[in-house]
């Protein structure tokens, strides 16, 4: 490494943050990045591990001990390259991914792991203002064409492998903009579209050709599809919601968390919502049943339309604020986690469980809660209420939608609901179908959403011409 004691000089320090008083009255990015000089400082640190256990906490198997010595050497662009032939979209992971390769990393048993996540971004943010980051097309066409159906993280990454390798390649989007979940459910304030746009633009450089508006298997016929392409790639997300069928649940007010977020991830993009009810948090008292990320995104939208109060509720017990290391690293460990989102003004409740939903006039009100026990069954004598004029479910999501698209082309499912695929081929049960993303593996993280897409191009790649230089 290029520091050998770094680790042992320089205390880990990562961005910052604009003041949640500040930040709240806007849906823009807010963290504060460190600069090229503290970056190149904190990639000192990290260490000559024997065994760098950071490569299989990264689902895409980022390099990060060859990149973090890169920076140090002030060799940015190298690391970029670097950085990019494990991931195709670092700009992403950098601000959204939870960084299970700093729960791995080994500095990480004295609680203070290498900034990866923020050396990252600092890498591939710098690429794109350098001007160091532009299309990659083919050098020669192979006269092949494959459909890739959902333009979310892992139909973005399956297209640009393939494009890049030759295939005349069309990603089919049912929204009005690619990004999937990236777009329409991380909130802008952790993530700006227009890092998703600069994707799009290289792509379409790239010979890519989207195609918007474009439902397949509702408006556009997935079998005619199957005629016109050698492979098809289904790589929509795991979009089936959790629901929580109580009584009052059909009262005006309580809303699935995906019908909420995408709404205001639309305003801010200036595109129209169409015929739904508007759904705003300003003026109520908003709770947010589960305790995920999307929940957590939920309170951060909830607190910038101007609640009155925001409440998450969990039915599992609180999780210990710090995790016995010896038993859990170098696994990512289950543990209290506090989002900017909490620190922006949230009351947490965990152990607890909604009986039901009531209001005057068909609108919500009230919430009648009981607390649980650790087999999450009720305490007697533990009822109590909660104000609500605006409940969000946040329960995450069961299995892809199967009416259309899936019904359509006739793949089988796997006991969960999703495609059933497996990791050696991607292949469905049509050997021409290909399977990715959160459609085959449920819902997951955006660095395992870009990890399929890569591996499942290699497996079209193996499965039209024989073999493949493309990385697994």
């Amino acid at each position: 490494m290029g520091k050998v004691t770094g680790f042992l000089e320089i205390d880990r320090r990562d961005r910052t943050t604009r003041p949640a008083a500040d930040r709240v009255r806007e849906f823009k990015e807010f963290v504060i990045p460190l600069g090229q000089e503290g970056t190149k400082e904190q990639a000192a640190r990290c260490m000559d591990c024997g065994i760098p256990f950071c490569h299989n906490g990264c689902p895409v198997n980022n390099q990060i001990p060859d990149w973090n010595d890169l920076v140090y050497r002030d060799e940015w662009q190298n690391a970029l390259s670097n950085l990019h032939s494990t991931n195709n979209f670092p700009e992403f992971t950098g601000r959204i991914c939870p960084a299970p390769c700093e729960a791995s990393c080994t500095l990480n048993l004295i609680d203070a792991p290498v900034t990866i996540k923020t050396i990252e971004c600092a890498i591939v943010d710098r690429g794109w203002d350098e001007g160091w980051i532009a299309p990659q097309p083919a050098e020669h066409k192979l006269g092949k064409k494959v459909a890739v159906i959902g333009a979310g993280p892992a139909g973005m990454a399956c297209a640009q492998q393939l494009g890049r390798t030759g295939y005349d390649v069309h990603l089919y989007e049912k929204n009005a903009k690619a990004g999937g979940l990236l777009r329409y459910g991380i909130p802008d304030f952790k993530m700006e579209k227009h890092h998703i746009d600069k994707r799009v633009e290289q792509m379409e450089g790239e010979g890519v050709t989207f195609h918007y508006n474009a439902n397949v298997g509702v408006d556009v016929s997935s079998k005619d599809l199957m005629k016109e392409y050698d492979a098809v790639v289904v790589s929509g997300g795991a979009e089936y919601p959790r629901d929580l069928p109580i009584e009052g649940r059909d009262l005006a007010g309580v809303h699935f968390a995906m019908d909420f977020l995408p709404q205001q991830n639309r305003r801010v993009g200036g595109e129209a919502l169409g015929n739904v009810e508007p759904i705003m948090a300003n003026g109520k008292h908003v709770i947010v049943i589960g305790g995920g990320d999307t929940g957590s995104d939920c309170i951060g939208t909830s607190v910038r339309h101007g609640a009155l109060s925001v409440t998450q509720l969990e039915i599992m017990p609180m999780p210990p604020e710090k995790e016995d290391k010896l038993m859990t690293w170098p696994d990512w460990p289950l543990k209290l986690r506090t989002s900017s989102s909490h620190q922006e003004g949230a009351e947490r409740e965990f152990a607890v469980m909604t009986q039901k939903l009531t209001g005057p006039d068909g609108n919500v009100e009230k919430l009648h809660c009981i607390r649980v026990d650790e087999k999450m069954q009720p305490i007697a004598g533990t009822e109590f209420e909660l104000k609500a004029d605006l409940v969000l479910l946040a329960m995450g999501f069961i299995h892809p939608v199967h009416e259309g698209l899936l019904t359509e082309l006739g793949v089988e499912l796997d006991g969960r609901g999703n495609v059933a695929a497996d990791t050696s081929t991607y292949q469905s049960s049509d050997e021409k179908v290909f399977a990715c993303g959160d459609m085959r593996r449920g819902q997951s993280l955006v660095v395992w959403a870009i990890r399929e897409g890569r591996q499942c191009a290699r497996e079209v790649d193996v499965f039209l011409t024989g073999s493949s230089n493309l990385p697994r």
